[in-house]
C-alpha cells in the first residue's frame, strides 16, 4: 500500500483568516490576497481526490484478495493464503518473516501512535 503524507499542504487556517479579512474590510488588497488562495485550494482539493481515489482501489484490491482467500479456504486449495500474500506483495506490505503476529500488532499500534 502506497504511504501518503496525511497533512494538509496548505495552511487551511491562513486561508480562513484571509477570507475573514476580505469579507470584513472589503480592502482590494485583502480581497486579492483571498482570491490568490483559490488557485492553492483547488490544487489541494485535486491532491485529496487523487489520494482518495487510490486509496479506494487499494482497499478494492485488498478485499478481493481476503475474499479469493476465503473462498480458496472453502474450496480446499493447498495454498489459500496466496491471493493475500500476492496482494500485500504487490504492495511491499509483506510483514516480515521473523515477527510474529503479536509483534506485528504491537509495532502497528506504535506506528499509529507516532502518526498521531
Amino acid at each position: 500500500m502506497t504511504r501518503f503524507i496525511h497533512r494538509n499542504i496548505v495552511d487551511l487556517e491562513e486561508v480562513r483568516g484571509h477570507y475573514r479579512a476580505a469579507t470584513h474590510t472589503r480592502t482590494p488588497v485583502a480581497l486579492w490576497i483571498a482570491v490568490a488562495d483559490i488557485p492553492v485550494l483547488l490544487t489541494e482539493i485535486n491532491r485529496v481526490r487523487s489520494m482518495h481515489a487510490l486509496t479506494r482501489a487499494q482497499y478494492a484490491d485488498l478485499l478481493a484478495a481476503a475474499r479469493a482467500t476465503l473462498a480458496a479456504h472453502r474450496d480446499g486449495e493447498a495454498d489459500p493464503l496466496f491471493y493475500l500474500r500476492d496482494e500485500l506483495a504487490a504492495h511491499g506490505q509483506l510483514p516480515p518473516k521473523h515477527l510474529h503476529a503479536l509483534e506485528l500488532l504491537a509495532l502497528a499500534t506504535v506506528l499509529a501512535e507516532e502518526r498521531r
